[in-house]
C-alpha cells in the first residue's frame, strides 16, 4: 500500500505531467511524423516544464551541447580536425531551435563528415603500427583528449595519433617483458627478444582499433549518433538527466533483474573501453573486493582459455563473454584507478536479492558489545505489500541487537547509493520521537516537509553511521537527519553530495507520459532538490562527517561537484526541530577524537598515497622504457601498501547472532561460505575497527544514551 505521506506528491506529478500534455498539444497543431523530430520536441518540452532547474533553451545552451556532442564524439581527437568543427559551427547556435522545431541539421552534417574522416584515419593508424616504436626517446605524452584542441592539419592528427598508439604498445611491450623475466628458466616457458615482443605488441594494438573502427563503421551509425546528440542535451541540463533509447532501457532493466549469471557488474563504453560503473551489492564482483566503479576491463578470458582483448567493445558485446553458464570461471584483466594492471577470476552467479538486504553482527569491544548493521541500499518492494523493506528489516535487526543488550549500534552507509524515500523516512523514525527528516522542494512552490509521525523511538541508545564518497541520495537524507538531530556521530568522509529526485517519464504523449517506456524511448528526469531540515541541500556538499576517517577514494574527484553540470547548492527555511537530548556531546566526541585519527600513522599514509596515486594517475604518460617501469613499479608497491593499511593485521572477535548463525547453517554451501566471508572481511576491516573505538569512547562518557 502507498504511504500518505508519499502519496501527495505522486499525486502532484501526475498532475504536472497531465498540464505538460495539454499545454504542448495546444502549442501546435499536428505532431511531428518522424522519430527524430516527435523526440527533439518532446525531450524540449518536458526539460523546459518539469525540470527543478531547467536552464534555458537558447544560444548559449546550444553552444554547450555542441561543444560537449563533438568532444563525445571524438573524445581522443584522432578522427575530426578543427577544419570540420569550423564547418559545423554554422549549427553551433541551432541547438535549441532544432529542439523546438524538430529539423534536425547538426547530426547528419556530422554522420556524412565522420565517416570521411574515419577511413583516413584508419590509413593513419595502421601505418603507423606498421614500424617498430623507439622505447629509448624520452618523450611523454598527454593523452586526456578533453584537455586538447581539435587537430589543425593532418600532421598534428598523425602526431596525436603517434603518441597514442605508441603508449598503447608500451603497456603490452613493457608487460611482455616483465613476464618473461618472471618466467625465466621456467620449463616450456619460450623466450622471445625483444624485437619479437615488441612487435607482437603492435599486432595486438592494431586488432583493438581494426575492431573499434570495424565498431564505428558499423554501430556507430546515424541513430546512434542521434542517441548520443539527445542524451548530451538532457546532461547538459544535470548530470542524472538522460535520455534512454528503448534498446538501452530494455538492457538496463535486464542488467538490473538479476536474470543470469554472470558477475553483477554494470558496464558502459567510455572513451572507448569497457568500464565498470556499478556493482550488485552481494555479486561475485562485489563479494571479490578486487573490483570497484572506474576499473577499466581489458581482456575477458572462460577459464583458462585465451584471453579476449575487449578494447573497442560495445558494451553488449564484453557482456555477452562475460555471461555464461552458472559455476564457470571467468577471468577479467583490469586496468585499476591507479594505472596498476590486475586479473581477477570470478565464478560466475545468479545475483542473489536476498544479500542486498539489511544484515547485522555483533562486534565484541574491550567495553562490551555493538551492535553493527550493515545496509546496502534503500531497498523496496513496492509492486508487494509482502516484499522486502529496508525500514522493517532494519527495524527486525535493530530489536535484535537490543536482546543481545548491545551497548551501541553502528550503522554502516558507506557504498550505499540511496533508494527508497519512503523507507529513509521510516528508518530515521526507528532513532528519533516523531519530526521532520527531510525537505523536498521543485521548481515552484515551497518546500514539502516529510515527517516520522511515529512518536515512539525503537532505539534510544549510542549510535555511529558510517559513510564515504559512495554514500549518496537516501543515504545522505539518513546521515544528515541523524546529524541535524544531534542524535549519533557521523564517521567516514563527505558523502557524494547528489541531492536531486528523479522519474523516469517515457516519450509516449498519448499516455500521457505515464508509461516509464515507450517505442521512442524514456527520459529520467531531475523533478525536485531534497534539503536538510536544518534548510541546507545535500546537493553538492553531501554530509559533512563529525569525524572524518581518510580512505582511498578521497582525491578520485567522483563526487556530484566534479561534474561540470551538476546543480548548485542553495538553502531554504530550516524545519521546526528539537534536538536530541544530551546533544553538546557530539561535539565533545568530536574535539577529543580528531586528534587521534590525525596522529594514526595508518590513516596518515593512506591518505598520503591516495594524493600521490591521484597526481599520477592523470593522462600524461611516459614513452620511455625505464621511466614508464619504475612508475609502474612504484603504483604498484603504493596499491600493495594501502590495501595492507586497510587490513587489520589483527582480526576483530565479530560474530552473527546464534539466530543468525543458525540460519546461515541452514543456507546451501555457497550462500552460506557466502555470509562468512562477508564477515571474514568484516573482521579486518580497519574504519570498523576505528569506528567502534569511537563508539567505546561514546559509551565511556556515558553521554548520548542518557535520556
Amino acid at each position: 500500500m502507498m504511504s500518505k505521506k508519499v502519496r501527495p506528491f505522486l499525486v502532484a506529478a501526475i498532475l504536472l505531467l497531465v498540464l505538460v500534455v495539454a499545454k504542448s498539444w495546444g502549442k501546435r497543431h499536428s505532431e511531428p511524423a518522424g522519430r527524430y523530430e516527435k523526440i527533439l520536441t518532446i525531450v524540449a518540452e518536458l526539460l523546459e516544464e518539469l525540470h527543478v532547474n531547467p536552464k534555458e533553451l537558447n544560444d548559449e545552451f546550444s553552444k554547450q551541447v555542441f561543444k560537449t556532442f563533438l568532444n563525445d564524439v571524438d573524445p581522443d581527437k584522432t578522427i575530426l580536425l578543427q577544419a570540420d568543427i569550423t564547418e559545423l559551427k554554422r549549427f553551433e547556435t541551432n541547438i535549441d531551435n532544432e529542439l523546438r522545431t524538430g529539423r534536425m541539421e547538426l547530426v547528419p552534417a556530422l554522420d556524412a563528415i565522420f565517416a570521411k574522416r574515419l577511413a583516413e584515419s584508419q590509413l593513419v593508424y595502421r601505418r603507423l603500427l606498421s614500424k617498430p616504436f623507439d622505447f629509448t626517446v624520452k618523450e611523454t605524452a598527454d593523452l586526456d583528449g578533453s584537455k586538447q584542441p581539435f587537430a589543425n592539419s593532418a600532421a598534428q592528427l598523425e602526431e596525436n595519433w603517434r603518441k597514442r598508439l605508441k603508449y598503447m604498445v608500451l603497456e603490452r611491450y613493457a608487460d611482455a617483458l616483465e613476464m618473461r623475466e618472471k618466467n625465466a628458466g621456467t620449463k616450456d616457458f619460450v623466450v622471445k627478444a625483444d624485437s619479437t615482443l615488441e612487435r607482437e605488441a603492435r599486432e595486438r594494438v592494431l586488432k583493438i582499433w581494426d575492431r573499434t573502427f570495424d565498431r564505428l563503421k558499423n554501430k556507430f551509425t546515424l541513430d546512434e549518433k542521434f542517441n548520443l546528440y539527445i542524451n548530451t542535451v538532457a546532461e547538459t541540463m544535470d548530470p542524472h538527466t538522460q535520455f534512454f533509447p528503448p534498446v538501452e532501457k530494455r538492457a538496463f532493466d535486464e542488467a538490473m533483474s538479476g536474470e543470469f549469471f554472470g558477475i553483477g557488474a554494470q558496464l558502459s563504453e567510455q572513451d572507448g573501453a569497457i568500464k565498470i560503473v556499478s556493482l550488485v551489492t552481494g555479486s561475485p564482483a562485489w563479494k571479490s573486493g578486487e573490483i570497484q566503479v572506474g576499473d577499466v576491463i581489458l581482456k575477458v578470458a572462460q577459464g583458462a582459455g585465451d584471453p579476449v582483448d575487449v578494447a573497442g567493445f560495445e558494451t553488449q558485446d564484453a557482456v555477452k563473454l562475460i555471461r555464461g553458464q552458472k559455476g564457470t570461471e571467468v577471468r577479467l584483466t583490469m586496468k585499476k584507478g591507479d594505472g596498476s594492471i590486475k586479473v581477477v577470476s570470478l565464478i560466475r552467479e545468479k545475483i542473489v536479492q536476498e544479500e542486498t538486504y539489511a544484515r547485522s553482527a555483533i562486534v565484541k569491544s574491550e567495553t562490551g558489545k555493538i551492535g553493527y548493521i550493515f545496509l546496502p541500499e534503500f531497498y523496496a518492494n513496492f509492486e508487494d505489500p509482502n516484499g522486502a523493506r529496508s525500514a522493517r528489516d532494519v527495524a527486525n535487526e535493530v530489536k535484535k541487537l537490543k536482546e543481545e543488550k548491545v551497548d551501541g549500534i553502528v550503522m554502516d552507509l558507506r557504498f550505499n547509493g540511496g533508494g527508497s524515500l519512503q523507507d529513509v523516512i521510516q528508518m530515521v523514525g526507528l532513532f528519533i520521537e516523531d519530526g521532520p527528516v527531510v525537505q523536498v522542494k521543485g521548481r515552484d512552490g515551497d518546500a514539502s516537509v516529510y515527517r516520522d509521525r511515529d512518536k515512539g523511538v525503537l532505539y534510544d541508545g549510542p549510535l555511529v553511521v558510517m559513510i564515504n564518497e559512495y554514500s549518496a541520495s537516501a543515504s545522505e537524507i539518513f546521515a544528515a537527519a541523524i546529524q541535524d538531530y544531534k542524535r549519533g556521530l557521523i564517521v567516514g568522509t563527505q558523502s557524494f553530495g547528489k541531492g536531486t529526485v528523479q522519474r523516469n517519464i517515457g516519450l509516449d504523449r498519448n499516455s500521457g507520459f505515464m508509461m516509464p517506456v515507450s517505442e521512442l524511448g524514456s527520459l529520467k528526469l531531475t523533478l525536485q532538490k531534497f534539503y536538510r531540515i536544518n534548510g541546507g541541500s545535500t546537493q553538492l556538499n553531501g554530509v559533512k562527517p563529525d569525524i572524518e576517517l581518510p580512505d582511498m577514494y578521497e582525491f578520485t574527484r567522483s563526487r556530484e561537484k566534479d561534474s561540470p553540470n551538476a546543480l548548485g547548492y542553495d538553502e531554504i527555511q530550516k524545519a521546526s526541530y528539537l534536538n536530541w537530548p544530551a546533544s553538546t556531546d557530539i561535539a565533545q566526541v568530536q574535539t577529543s577524537y580528531q586528534p587521534k585519527v590525525a596522529a594514526n600513522e595508518a590513516f596518515r599514509l593512506i591518505r598520503t598515497n591516495a594524493e600521490w596515486l591521484s597526481k599520477v594517475n592523470n593522462r600524461v604518460v611516459n614513452l620511455y622504457l625505464p621511466d614508464y617501469q619504475a612508475l609502474q613499479k612504484r603504483i604498484r608497491t603504493t596499491v600493495e601498501q594501502n590495501e595492507k593499511l586497510q587490513s587489520l593485521e589483527n582480526p576483530m572477535d565479530i560474530s552473527f547472532m546464534v539466530a543468525d548463525q543458525q540460519r546461515i547453517d541452514k543456507m546451501d554451501k555457497d550462500k552460506g561460505e557466502r555470509f562468512m566471508n562477508w564477515l571474514k572481511n568484516l573482521k579486518k576491516d580497519r574504519y570498523l575497527f576505528e569506528t567502534t573505538r569511537i563508539m567505546e569512547e561514546v559509551i565511556s562518557k556515558g553521554k548520548t544514551a542518557g535520556r
